[in-house]
């Protein structure tokens, strides 16, 4: 376990002596300052723990010293000191963020009981700010494309609201995401984001889950349970796959959103609550509204702002770059041999029409990681399915819904075994297929077309 470190700042050097000789002895990382300035340097290198701080200093006093503590690392806990026992003190250093104030002359007692209690809280700070470095990592929107591009501009403008969100997209394809990363960018982001997938509770639970229910209200409620609604008070919950909810269902959820009320399965009591409501689905709501199968005043107080979450297939371009991602998190969080992907297994893998999207290619990464034993995977490392799938056809028709996306597919994949045919070499490229330059690196951008780095030799700008 790693030491704690104590830093004392103190004008009296018998107080810091004796502090010192204490908390050496219970094997403490321990230094010390006789003022509030060389303190204040020294805390800046040292990055303690703990600091155990005097209230009465000359020049420099102790809440000042406090106040800059708190700005330059809110991690550490400060206890305060003083011989002169005052209220207004004692209130003002807990209004800054002391952690507790202790009387001259310290028991030892007191002394090492203090010192404790604040580094327990230290390590439960540090591991919760950990936790919350991983799960950003895990939860991060990667890609460069124009459709990526697009979403993180919209998520940004959506974040700063508190309008409800509808996301739309095909399952896989990251709608989670999206609901967390605009959670982390709002007011809301210090509160609770819960999540709760519709389709999977049982409709005769579905009420039950999201609303709460009182001790004995039904067979099987053995004790009062709060609901996800109720617990997301003040943040943000994130029905996914809300299509699926049943029509009983739908009239509550639209209660929440049109009076911020909930009640409780068995109780006649109305709570409110406030809840930033993030919903997705991959069914088209609008034909389920005609089935009848979703409530019309639902949908609309559900789409205010509609985010379309893009396909793998839009966004190709960005498959390496997810790729590195997720080499790096499995590696990182599962201590996997980090690995390569030649050229030739990216451009395969690019071309691959990815039914299950970013969750499909996340799964084949993971797997290769474990079951490939080179250190570069290449093309024949591929699952057989995926030279299949390539050599059928450069085109899958599966993911294509109209004559506009069949025309842009069909001009990607021309424009891509064209690209591969000439090594990338813009210009030349151009000249071979008659197109004129500045049009060639339209349609590149426009469909999203990956050009390896290394393979950029070409001849002028794009606009001469």
């Amino acid at each position: 376990m790693e030491e704690t470190k104590i830093l004392v700042i103190d004008d009296e050097k018998n107080i810091l002596e004796s502090i010192k000789m204490v908390l050496d002895y219970e094997n403490y990382q321990v230094e010390t300052s006789g003022s509030g300035l060389d303190g204040l340097e020294l805390f800046k290198s040292m990055n303690p723990d703990i600091v155990l701080l005097d209230v009465k200093m000359p020049g420099f006093d102790g809440i000042e010293v406090l106040k800059n503590l708190k700005n330059i690392n809110k991690l550490s806990e400060i206890i305060m000191i003083s011989g002169h026992s005052g209220i207004q003190e004692a209130l003002e250093a807990a209004r800054l963020g002391a952690f507790d104030f202790l009387e001259k002359p310290i028991s030892r007692e007191k002394l090492l009981l203090t010192v404790r209690n604040a580094s327990e809280k230290v390590s439960l700070l540090k591991e919760n700010f950990n936790l919350k470095g991983i799960t950003e990592k895990k939860y991060t929107l990667i890609g460069k494309s124009a459709a990526m591009n697009k979403l993180k501009e919209t998520i940004q403008l959506v974040a700063k609201s508190d309008s409800t969100v509808l996301i739309s997209g095909q399952s896989g394809s990251g709608k989670e995401l999206i609901s967390r990363k605009i959670h982390q960018l709002s007011r809301r982001k210090d509160k609770k984001f819960i999540q709760v997938n519709c389709a999977a509770i049982p409709d005769e639970l579905i009420e039950s889950e999201l609303f709460g229910h009182e001790k004995g209200s039904f067979t099987g409620a053995y004790e009062k349970k709060i609901g996800k609604f109720e617990n997301a008070h003040r943040g943000s919950i994130f029905l996914d796959e809300v299509g699926d909810l049943s029509l009983k269902a739908q009239a509550k959820v639209l209660r929440v959103l049109e009076e911020g009320e909930i009640q409780r399965v068995g109780s006649a009591e109305i709570k409110k609550v406030d809840v930033r409501v993030i919903s997705a689905t991959n069914k088209d709501l609008k034909e389920e509204k005609k089935k009848g199968n979703f409530r019309d005043d639902l949908f609309f107080r559900l789409n205010v702002i509609p985010v379309h979450c893009p396909s793998l297939s839009e966004r190709s371009q960005d498959i390496p770059l997810l790729v590195n991602h997720f080499i790096e998190y499995f590696s990182e969080e599962n201590n996997y041999k980090k690995k390569l992907f030649s050229q030739g297994a990216l451009d395969m893998m690019i071309r691959y029409p990815w039914k299950g999207n970013v969750r499909e290619l996340r799964n084949l990464v993971e797997r290769l990681l474990i079951m490939s034993e080179a250190k570069t995977i290449s093309a024949n490392d591929l699952p057989d399915y995926m030279k299949t799938e390539e050599k059928s056809s450069g085109i899958s028709f599966h993911n294509i819904s109209s004559w506009k996306l069949f025309k842009q597919q069909s001009e990607k994949y021309f424009l891509e075994e064209k690209l591969r045919e000439f090594n990338y070499n813009i210009a030349k490229t151009a000249r071979e297929i008659q197109l004129p330059r500045s049009n060639l690196y339209k349609k590149i951008e426009f469909l999203g077309i990956m050009i390896p780095d290394q393979s950029e030799a070409d001849e002028g700008s794009p606009g001469s």
